[in-house]
Formats: C-alpha cells, sequence, structure tokens
C-alpha cells in the first residue's frame, strides 16, 4: 500500500516519526494503558509497558473460550506487540495484525521475528485499512481493535467491514478514546490537544459509532467507560516523563470535564438463528 493513501497525520507521526519511541510510551506498545489495581506513586517504565499489555489483556478477555478456534484480526496492530501476546497468552487459533502504514508491517514483522517464525500459520501481519480490510467474506471469527480508532477519518466504513469479514457469531471489540457530543467539543478539544488539533485524532461520538453497528447488522452493542483505569494513571506516568506543560497533560483534564472518555465496546453479529428472528 502506497504511503499516499495514509492521512498526512498518520503518516508522518507513524512513519519517521515512530510514536512508540516517544517518552511517553514504553516497550513499542503505543496505548495509554489501563492501570487498574496498579500502584501510582511512582510508576516505572516496566510499570508503563504493563499497563499498556493490561489494556490488550482487557478487550482479549472479551473473546469467549474456547480461544483455540479462534481466529481473529487486530485492526491498527502499530508494531504488532499486541497481536503476538493474544497468541501467547490467549491461544486464539490465529491472529492477523492489520496496519494502514507499511513502516509499521515492516518493524511488527521485525519485531516478533522469532514468533512469526515459531508460529508461521497462526500469526501475520499485513496491509491494509479499516474500511478495506484484506480478509474474505465471513472468515473470521473476531476482530479487535487497540487505541487505533480515534485515527480513522470515519467509522462507518469500518463498522461495515468488521461486519462483512466476521462469521455469524463473530465478534467485535474496540476501545479507544470517544469525544463526547454537542457543537463546540471539536474547537475545545484542538485547544487542549495538539494530536486533535493536527488531525491525528479525529473526536468521534460513542453514540455515533454505535448507531454506525446498528446500521452494519451487528447487536448485542455494550459500551464501558474504562476512563477511571486509564486517565489518572497515564496522567501519573506523564508527570516524571514528559516536561511540565506538555500538551499530553491536558487528557486528564479533558475527561474530567467531559469532553472526552475512554470505552470499551463490543459488538455481535447475528447468528442464523437471531437473524431468522428479526423483523423484515
Amino acid at each position: 500500500m502506497s504511503h499516499d493513501h495514509i492521512p498526512a497525520p498518520v503518516r508522518r507521526t507513524y512513519g519517521a516519526g515512530d510514536l512508540s519511541r516517544a517518552a511517553s510510551f514504553a516497550g513499542g506498545f503505543i496505548n495509554f494503558g489501563y492501570w487498574q489495581d496498579m500502584d501510582l506513586t511512582a510508576p516505572t517504565t516496566e510499570d508503563r509497558v504493563h499497563s499498556q499489555e493490561q489494556l490488550y489483556r482487557r478487550v482479549l478477555r472479551e473473546f469467549a473460550e474456547p480461544r483455540e478456534r479462534l481466529r481473529l484480526a487486530e485492526v491498527g496492530c502499530g508494531r504488532g506487540l499486541g497481536a503476538a501476546l493474544a497468541l501467547r497468552e490467549f491461544r486464539f487459533g490465529g491472529v492477523t495484525g492489520v496496519d494502514i502504514h507499511p513502516d509499521q508491517i515492516e518493524r511488527a514483522r521485525a519485531v516478533n521475528a522469532k514468533a512469526l517464525a515459531t508460529y508461521p500459520d497462526r500469526l501475520a501481519y499485513t496491509f491494509g485499512s479499516a474500511n478495506q480490510l484484506p480478509f474474505a467474506d465471513a472468515s473470521l471469527d473476531g476482530v479487535y481493535s487497540v487505541e487505533a480508532a480515534q485515527h480513522f477519518r470515519e467509522l462507518t466504513g469500518f463498522a461495515r467491514e468488521a461486519a462483512r469479514v466476521l462469521r455469524p457469531g463473530g465478534r467485535l471489540v474496540v476501545t479507544t478514546f470517544f469525544a463526547a457530543a454537542g457543537p463546540d467539543i471539536t474547537e475545545r478539544l484542538s485547544i487542549l490537544l495538539a494530536s486533535f488539533a493536527d488531525g491525528l485524532d479525529v473526536p468521534h461520538p460513542l453514540a455515533a459509532f454505535t448507531s454506525d453497528l446498528t446500521a452494519a447488522g451487528f447487536t448485542t452493542i455494550t459500551t464501558e467507560s474504562i476512563g477511571d483505569a486509564v486517565w489518572p494513571g497515564l496522567d501519573r506516568y506523564l508527570t516524571d516523563a514528559v516536561p511540565p506543560g506538555h500538551w499530553s497533560r491536558n487528557f486528564l483534564p479533558a475527561w474530567r470535564s467531559g469532553l472526552l472518555d475512554y470505552h470499551v465496546v463490543t459488538a455481535t453479529r447475528p447468528g442464523p438463528a437471531e437473524m431468522a428472528r428479526q423483523p423484515i
């Protein structure tokens, strides 16, 4: 896939910039972390890595056992560490990491070379976008995305594509931060947070995404706020990781003022029995 297909802010941030090297991240993961039950007195780099792994575990536990038969795709896999964790710890039948940025796919294949060699038929990384997934119709048991959907230009196509590639009964799990609804939300987030101001992050309202999922045919849609397990822990780590006054410290006040929140969203593609009960 050509770099020309990638939104300019995403191309810069995940290309030569390699966001995983930023002080706010650690260990090659690129997410804000799930800090529940962690000691925030003086979080270390190891704690930061653990928080990011924990966010993946929080998402992957949403897929029911037995997991050995499930084949999943991660949309927006970045350096691929989460997909490797999914295979190693949860023993899924197969996991394919998908990313729109060729540099990230190259990094994922390099960083996870040993895992790829160990599981050649169960772990893979490939190019693709959220609204054009590289899978056949009804070919996957699960699709998940960890802190990537805020970069997608729109979520309607993602919802449709996830529904297309999932088998009946298949499950979608998405976690990221969503914006509140309101006419001035975009402007206020852009004032507080550089990632919204430069277009890297897009202020998707949660209700709009759940409506997209419903329109795509998903059922049993659930949303859960996990902001209290994300924002305070992240901000405490940033206290020692970034310079005073850095814009990333504004995520916590943005959450506290209700401008955004972090959610886990789950949805199911109806099975044959459920589809038969739906009104025509």
